[in-house]
């Protein structure tokens, strides 16, 4: 399938989600980790770090009340003198509560336990996090596939785009409108796998990306609602009422995605606790949950989106940089990469004989073009049909230049058109 060159193939990484950065050379995780990688003990709140450590499974193994509490990694007991053990103050207002703090993060950034590494990207970086799991028959020695690795890695990011979609507006299918600014809204989250690869975590940084994570929360519970009032019912109003909480075709989708194949998936959401919870949401939200047999509920929904999402009458602004007709004469194609009028990066538009000539002249003389018309479902809003009012735009200098630059590296492409090849 042909795909404009700046789209994704579905289920490819978005540039700005990036996988855990790569771990430095060195003894981790039985040695020291450089200094830069552990968090200023002045700037973490104990608070947040005992909360941190509670939802992470680390064990409270006592302490002096009002002064400390002591901390063990999740998992049986270490034997005595082993294993990882964490001093946490209570409050910053002891004389050595910056020591114990900066011994504890060290502590943390030795520990062997995957969680640790958990702990410290959120207190360097207070972040919401979004967990998916796949429940799966356990594998042979302990491993898991790597197709159901990689599902639950694309499930994942579709469905955190999915959520920057739907900040960018309520639609039942966004197709390619919304992109470029959604993915954006994505910058600086960090994903990184759990132990086994079933579980998937993402840390997304509450500045600026928790409306990505609240819009992502109300979206998956409604979803859950709206399955449920189908398979109970057999009628989908619910999905469309659920549209208006960020539900569309691109996340019933993606929670496909993640069910496929497997005996049962959920997503949890969970507030960085340096930041509290967002107004109307609960402290502590309930994780969502899907079954196999959500998934022709979720299928039929999809497809509803889809079919039913209308057409948009816009104005375009945008730059020639394909052109194709059969014959010297008559009606041709033409592919305008957008600058202004839809949240689209490219738009394919058949023009007649006229509107073909004038941006034809436009580009040859470094001129976008101005047009109207509907800008299609079908396709994923990258098609104009019935345009009309064709004509030049005027623009700086500056771009100007820059789009003859555009026509100079792309002349083959033109004359070819011209010659009507």
């Amino acid at each position: 399938m042909h795909r404009p060159m700046d789209e994704y193939a579905d289920g490819a990484i978005p540039k700005a989600t990036r996988p855990r950065p790569a771990e430095p050379a060195g003894p981790w995780p039985d040695g020291p980790r450089p200094s830069g990688d552990i968090p200023d003990p002045a700037r973490v709140d104990p608070a947040v770090l005992a909360a941190l450590l509670d939802r992470h499974g680390w064990q409270r193994r006592g302490g002096a009340a009002g002064r400390y509490s002591r901390w063990t990694p999740p998992g049986p007991p270490a034997p005595p003198g082993g294993g990882t053990s964490l001093l946490v103050p209570d409050t910053t207002a002891f004389p050595d509560s910056e020591d114990l703090l900066g011994e504890a993060l060290t502590a943390l950034a030795r520990s062997a336990a995957p969680s640790a590494r958990e702990v410290l990207v959120s207190l360097a970086v207070p972040s919401d996090e979004i967990r998916w799991w796949r429940e799966v028959p356990e594998p042979l020695a302990g491993a898991v596939g790597w197709t159901g690795a990689e599902r639950l890695h694309t499930a994942a990011r579709q469905i955190l785009l999915a959520g920057a979609l739907a900040v960018r507006g309520s639609a039942g299918y966004h197709g390619a409108r919304h992109r470029r600014r959604a993915r954006a809204a994505l910058e600086g989250i960090l994903v990184g796998p759990a132990p086994g690869g079933r579980e998937l975590a993402a840390f997304v940084p509450v500045e600026p990306g928790r409306a990505v994570a609240v819009r992502l929360y109300h979206a998956l519970h409604a979803t859950r609602e709206a399955v449920d009032y189908q398979r109970a019912t057999g009628g989908f109003e619910a999905f469309d009422t659920a549209v208006g909480a960020g539900v569309s075709r691109e996340l019933t989708e993606a929670v496909v995605a993640l069910v496929r194949g497997s005996e049962g998936a959920g997503i949890a959401v969970e507030w960085a606790p340096a930041a509290g919870p967002p107004e109307g949401c609960p402290a502590r939200p309930e994780p969502v949950e899907f079954s196999p047999g959500d998934l022709p509920a979720l299928r039929r929904a999809g497809a509803r989106y889809l079919r039913d999402e209308p057409a948009v009458t816009v104005r375009i602004t945008g730059a020639v940089v394909r052109m194709r007709r059969s014959a010297p004469r008559g009606a041709g194609i033409v592919r305008l990469r957008v600058l202004a009028g839809a949240e689209v990066s490219h738009v394919r538009l058949e023009l007649d004989e006229e509107a073909y000539r004038i941006a034809g002249h436009a580009h040859l003389v470094g001129l976008p073009i101005r047009v109207e018309g509907r800008l299609e479902s079908r396709g994923g809003f990258r098609r104009l049909t019935r345009t009309s009012h064709v004509v030049p735009v005027q623009v700086d200098e500056a771009e100007r230049d820059r789009l003859m630059k555009s026509l100079q590296e792309n002349v083959d492409q033109f004359e070819e058109a011209c010659t009507g090849e």
